[in-house]
C-alpha cells in the first residue's frame, strides 16, 4: 500500500509504556498492544455487542474485552475459542523515525461464528390458557432446616387459593433455593453492556436466575412477591433479585424492548419490625419501572411495630388470623381479575397514542 494509506499513531516510545491501549483514528476504534518487543493492532470493537476492546486487558497473547471478557489473539484477531469464522479485523503496522504507524486500509474482514441464541431471547408470546401465577418467595432460612414463615404462609394461601378456587395455573420460585450470582454491573461499564438476556445468565449456565426470568418474561401473568421486613426493608434476597433485573428495565431505554407487557404484580409483605408504607414504596415503584400494573390495593401486610421483638406472638398472630387468610386470597382475586382484563384487552404499550380509546371502544374524547 503507498505511503499516503499510514496513519501516524504517535511516539514509539510513549506507545511502549502500555501494553494495551484505545487508539482512534478518524471514526476506527483500534486495540494497540505492545508485547515481547512488538507492537499489534486489532479492531478496537468486540464481536459481541461492540465493547472497547482496546479498554479491555491482555491476557498472554489474547484481548480481553472488559464488558464480557471475550477474548481475540492479539495478532491474528481470531476469537480464543478457535473458531476460524469468529475473528476481528487486523491492521499492519510499521515503526520509523521512532514513530508508529497503521496502514487503516490494511484491515482484513470481521467475520462472525453463528452462535446459538440463548433461550430466553425467543419472542414473546402469551400462550393460550387461563391467566398465569408466580409466587416468588423472598424470606432466607437455613437450608435443610426450615422455619415458619409469615410471608411464605400468606404466599402459600394465595396460590393454593388461586389453583384451587380461581381454577388457575400456578408456579411457585423460592429464592432461596436458587444459586444465582449477585449483579456485578455491567450496566456501570456502559448501558449496552447490559444485555438480554442478562450477561451472567448468557456466560454462566450454573447460575439459577434464568428460572425467575422465564416466569417473569415468557410465562405469567400475575407476579406475586412475598417478603419479610428486614431493618425497615424487604429481604436482602429481594434486592439481589431485582438488581439483576436492571437487564429487564434497561431494555426499555436502549432497544425499545418491553419483556413485561401486560403483567400485574401485587405483595405480600410481613414483619416483626415496621415500615410497612417504606417497602411497600419501593416494591411498587421498581415492578412500575420494569412495566408492571398493580390492582387496587395491591398489598397485604402485617406488622405490629418496631417495639415487638417477640416473634414467637407474632408468628401465632398470623397463623390464627382469618383476616389475613382472606386478605391473601382477596389479593390474587384482585390481581388475577386484572390481568384477565388485559389479557383478554390487550392493553396498548402505550396508551397515550390513542390505544387506550381503541381498548375503551371510545371514538373520540370527551367534549363535555
Amino acid at each position: 500500500m503507498p505511503d499516503t494509506q499510514w496513519t501516524d499513531i504517535g511516539l514509539v516510545e510513549e506507545l511502549k509504556q502500555t501494553s494495551l491501549q484505545e487508539v482512534v483514528c478518524g471514526k476506527t476504534r483500534i486495540a494497540l498492544t505492545y508485547a515481547n518487543g512488538k507492537f499489534s493492532a486489532i479492531s478496537g470493537v468486540c464481536n459481541h455487542v461492540g465493547g472497547p476492546l482496546g479498554k479491555g486487558t491482555l491476557d498472554g497473547d489474547y484481548v480481553v474485552c472488559p464488558w464480557h471478557y471475550w477474548k481475540f489473539h492479539s495478532e491474528t484477531g481470531q476469537e480464543e475459542a478457535g473458531y476460524e469464522q469468529d475473528r476481528v479485523p487486523v491492521y499492519v503496522t510499521k515503526i520509523e523515525n521512532g514513530r508508529l504507524y497503521i496502514d487503516l486500509s490494511s484491515t482484513t474482514k470481521r467475520t462472525k461464528q453463528a452462535h446459538q441464541p440463548h433461550p430466553l431471547a425467543r419472542p414473546i408470546v402469551r400462550q393460550t390458557g387461563p391467566v398465569r401465577v408466580v409466587g416468588i418467595y423472598t424470606t432466607a432460612m437455613t437450608a435443610g432446616h426450615p422455619r415458619y414463615s409469615t410471608s411464605d404462609a400468606l404466599l402459600d394461601i394465595a396460590l393454593d387459593y388461586a389453583r384451587i378456587t380461581l381454577r388457575l395455573e400456578t408456579r411457585s420460585i423460592k429464592l432461596r433455593d436458587l444459586n444465582f450470582r449477585a449483579c456485578e454491573g455491567f450496566y456501570s461499564k456502559a448501558a449496552q453492556a447490559c444485555t438480554w438476556p442478562c450477561s451472567i445468565t448468557q456466560m454462566d449456565p450454573t447460575d439459577q436466575l434464568d428460572r425467575v426470568y422465564e416466569a417473569i418474561v415468557h410465562w405469567a401473568d400475575v407476579i406475586l412477591l412475598s417478603t419479610p421486613i428486614r431493618w425497615g426493608n424487604a429481604s436482602s434476597l429481594y434486592f439481589k433479585m431485582v438488581e439483576r433485573m436492571n437487564c429487564i428495565q434497561n431494555q426499555e431505554t436502549i432497544a425499545n424492548k418491553h419483556l413485561l407487557k401486560n403483567k400485574v404484580a401485587a405483595f405480600i409483605i410481613m414483619g416483626g419490625q415496621d415500615n410497612v408504607q417504606g417497602v411497600a414504596g419501593q416494591l411498587m415503584t421498581f415492578w412500575a419501572e420494569v412495566g408492571c400494573q398493580f390492582p387496587q390495593f395491591p398489598f397485604i401486610a402485617h406488622s405490629r411495630g418496631w417495639s415487638a421483638e417477640d416473634m414467637e406472638r407474632n408468628v401465632c398472630e398470623v397463623q390464627n388470623s382469618r383476616e389475613l387468610r382472606e386478605a391473601a386470597e382477596q389479593l390474587v382475586t384482585r390481581a388475577a381479575d386484572m390481568a384477565q382484563w388485559m389479557v383478554a384487552g390487550q392493553v396498548p404499550e402505550h396508551p397515550l397514542t390513542g390505544g387506550w380509546r381503541k381498548a375503551h371502544k371510545l371514538d373520540s374524547e370527551p367534549t363535555g
